[in-house]
């Protein structure tokens, strides 16, 4: 693919210019909306440009990432973001290959490659002057000095809340296997756990058996304390025969240990580790019966182990051990693996959809020996030819690894067989076999919870070196190197109260923090057993509870040194440095991150079936054929294809769509139900009005007829009609005030008393009660008729009674002269 358009691209006019020094603590701030709890910016430049998209933004070294913010979204880029203890190594001396078109203007002056060891290359393009302080700065980030400048503890201890102390959830799964429960203690000291085959032993409470063993540890029931003293001196580390799996069943046994230490010879013996690893094929505490068959591992080639033998290391003969049979993986060593990854990561980087350098073959390593200079990509035959060889060696390691626990596990679930597996020092090779092995035997290792279980039991509490091969840094006492504190019994108990404060006495002798990457010991461990769990989700896609996008999520969180689950190379070490108590917690991260999406997480397996895989998963070897994890190695520069043909994205992304779908269905319903609650409310209000209407309307109606009764009563007798009415809403009657007037006369003396007025009030019916004279005018009255009565068209016997309530005044009725006029003709 040709290069030659890259930089033409990026406008370099449109990118912002640096900002001045008087604003950057102002710059710093306006950062605080992408800054994690307790992260703070250490250094930043503005106007850089990630190659791998062409996107321009803010770069800013924290003391946890490195972090870049998308200039024109204003959103942390995920591409352009990693975390400090991520970055394998920075490369500064990065240069664009010649392009005979493009003037030297157009491109930029200064670039910087960042190598992740989660699989990914990216390149910052700075604009002049400003690469030196973030380079700077990233240098001494990402070596720190010590343990205690990790991000994990800056976080106040006083807001770390722990469910529980490792020791006690490794206590926890011991039981489990034994079948039995974890009773209500105050203490681990306490603890007392044993059956016919087995038994629970604290002889290593002070790690003075073996520092890189826990501290509580399940041995055959026939062997002694005293034997375990003995058998571990037989073992390089003194890593002796223990258990980590066992069938309550069967007495079928897991074991792990590391090599045996026969000489170059292999003529060396020890009685007490022969009496141990024998013990182990014991069908029951019985001697009358016959020992199982015993299976001993060994994880290397058998060319290494017999190059151990120069070193005092080695392997054991079937010779000393009764029904033994030694068998050789042929799996590599840490080296070999380290940089075969490294090649893998070359080639996806150089030939994917989003590269390091925004397209293939227009960036070139310089100074690389490997690649000598030479530009990356080509997509010649050579190059696919390549591919094929780096992808197919890296695929050969995981295959040796899938195999070799298939054949464990199906030894002990089918022959009832015990197995002892070990490599070189038993924490590499031998922990991915074992912690594989068991996944495949108990499915209950395949729910987050024995998840979590399986990786605290054989990767933390037997103690794989993590900080070596993560290259951070971690503990060790009187300032020795960390081969050396491995190597090393430990004497005396560790403070019960461990603290960030050093141990021992101070001065140059005291507790020094080792650079683990200084000894170039960091390898992809991890990530191969991780990565062989993927090859079992894609064969038994409903054997598991959590899903591949777990799995990256997981090894996300390792790798980023963000808690302190992960840190130190041993149980002891953790306890001595205080981890427990001063950092995060990564199983309670992830499991929040759980209930935040429900059910429905991207870290479900939507085809979960406990019911169909309730047991052993036993893959044939044909089926053992690795393909790439595309969910962890082509996300960053294939990201649509890592997740385009995988059936379980497929499910997540319509999943998604789905919920998307009904949270607009819910919200849609919600509001179609408020819409229909305000008509209803209105509709109400209208049915009250318009009853009102109604009832307004029949009063007035009734007040017309009567008041036009009144008037007609009134003017009959030839009196003038005024109406008022009170506003007294308690006195609720109408007042008709009537006046008669004698004809003027200018001789005769006014008298206020000489009006004839008549008032008449109109009551409600309610509040007129039933009155005698009802009862005479249906009796008495002279004009009433079948039809009742006609008044007022028709006279009334009892007018100004209380029919109508007349009044009179009959002194000025006495003084009034009557004319004929008042009255018309009958």
């Amino acid at each position: 693919m040709d290069g030659s358009g890259s930089w033409d691209a990026i406008d370099w006019n449109q990118i912002e210019d640096p900002r001045p020094r008087r604003l950057v603590q102002s710059v710093k701030e306006s950062m605080d909306d992408f800054l994690l709890e307790d992260e703070e910016v250490i250094a930043q430049g503005h106007g850089v440009v990630l190659l791998n998209n062409r996107e321009p933004g803010t770069l800013s070294v924290t003391n946890f990432r490195l972090l870049f913010v998308s200039q024109a979204r204003k959103c942390v880029m995920e591409l352009g973001t990693i975390p400090l203890t991520t970055i394998e190594r920075l490369n500064d001396d990065v240069k664009l290959q010649p392009l005979p078109h493009l003037s030297d203007k157009s491109r930029p002056l200064e670039l910087l490659q960042v190598i992740g060891k989660d699989m990914r290359i990216i390149v910052f393009a700075f604009l002049p002057k400003q690469k030196k302080e973030v380079f700077d700065a990233l240098r001494r980030c990402t070596k720190p000095a010590n343990l205690w400048d990790l991000y994990a503890f800056s976080c106040d201890p006083s807001t770390i809340k722990n469910d529980s102390e490792p020791k006690w959830r490794l206590l926890r799964e011991y039981f489990r296997l034994f079948r039995k429960s974890l009773p209500q203690l105050r203490g681990v000291e306490e603890v007392s756990l044993s059956n016919d085959w087995w038994r629970l032993t604290r002889v290593n409470s002070s790690y003075a058996l073996c520092s890189t063993y826990p501290s509580e540890l399940i041995v055959p029931r026939g062997i002694s304390d005293e034997d375990l003293f003995q058998a571990s001196t037989f073992r390089s580390g003194k890593r002796l025969p223990v258990i980590s799996w066992c069938d309550p069943g069967t007495g079928a046994v897991l074991a792990r240990s590391a090599q045996p230490m026969v000489g170059l010879m292999m003529n060396f013996r020890n009685n007490a580790d022969e009496k141990l690893v024998c013990a182990l094929s014991s069908r029951t505490t019985n001697d009358k019966v016959s020992p199982r068959k015993l299976y001993i591992i060994d994880a290397r080639p058998r060319a290494n182990a017999l190059a151990n033998g120069a070193k005092g290391g080695g392997s054991e003969s079937s010779s000393n051990y009764p029904r033994s049979e030694v068998l050789f993986l042929g799996i590599q060593n840490i080296h070999t693996m380290r940089d075969s990854l490294s090649r893998l990561r070359d080639y996806v980087d150089a030939h994917g959809s989003i590269s390091s350098n925004g397209t293939p073959s227009a960036v070139s390593v310089v100074g690389d020996r490997r690649n000598r200079g030479s530009t990356w990509g080509g997509g010649n035959l050579n190059s696919m030819t390549s591919f094929s060889s780096t992808l197919g060696e890296w695929l050969n390691h995981i295959q040796n690894i899938l195999v070799g626990a298939s054949w464990i596990a199906a030894q002990i679930a089918e022959e009832a067989a015990s197995v002892l597996v070990h490599c070189s020092d038993g924490w590499d090779r031998t922990t991915q076999l074992v912690a594989l092995a068991c996944l495949l035997l108990d499915p209950y290792y395949r729910t987050f919870s024995g998840f979590q279980a399986l990786v605290e039991k054989d990767w933390l509490a037997f103690g794989h070196p993590f900080a070596e091969r993560m290259g951070v840094p971690t503990v060790a006492e009187n300032g020795g190197s960390q081969y050396e504190l491995l190597r090393q019994p430990s004497l005396g108990n560790l403070s019960s109260s461990p603290s960030r404060t050093p141990l021992g006495p101070s001065g140059p002798s005291s507790n020094a923090s080792v650079q683990s990457q200084t000894s170039n010991n960091s390898s992809p461990i991890l990530l191969q057993w991780l990565d062989c769990i993927s090859q079992l989700l894609r064969l038994y896609p409903s054997a598991f509870q959590f899903s591949s996008k777990f799995l990256v999520d997981f090894m996300d969180c390792v790798l980023s040194c963000r808690f302190g689950n992960f840190l130190c190379n041993s149980e002891r070490e953790r306890e001595q440095s205080g981890v427990t108590n001063s950092c995060r917690c990564m199983w309670s991260y992830l499991a929040d991150l759980r209930a935040s999406g429900g059910s429905f997480h991207e870290h479900y397996n939507p085809f979960y079936d406990p019911v169909k895989h309730n047991g052993a998963l036993l893959p044939p070897a044909a089926a053992l054929a690795p393909t790439l994890w595309p969910q962890f190695y082509l996300r960053w520069t294939c990201p649509n294809e890592s997740q385009g043909g995988d059936l379980e994205s497929q499910w997540h992304a319509m999943n998604k769509k789905y919920a998307e779908a009904m949270k607009a269905k819910d919200i849609a319903e919600w509001r179609a139900k408020d819409i229909k609650m305000k008509m209803e409310s209105v509709k109400q209000d209208l049915q009250r009005e318009r009853h009102a209407s109604n009832t307004a309307s029949a009063t007035a109606q009734s007040a017309q007829r009567e008041n036009a009764a009144i008037k007609k009563a009134i003017e009959s007798i030839g009196c003038t009609i005024k109406f008022s009415t009170s506003e007294n809403q308690e006195d609720r009657t109408e007042v008709l005030s009537c006046s008669l007037r004698r004809g003027t006369d200018a001789r005769v003396q006014e008298d206020e008393n000489g009006d004839f007025s008549v008032s008449i009030s109109a009551i409600e019916d309610s509040l007129v009660s039933e009155a005698p004279g009802d009862h005479f005018c249906e009796s008495l009255c002279p004009f009433r008729t079948r039809d009742g009565c006609r008044w007022p068209d028709a006279p009334c016997a009892q007018l100004g009674s209380q029919f109508v309530g007349l009044k009179a005044n009959f002194d000025a009725f006495d003084r009034l002269s009557i004319q004929d006029c008042y009255f018309g003709p009958e």
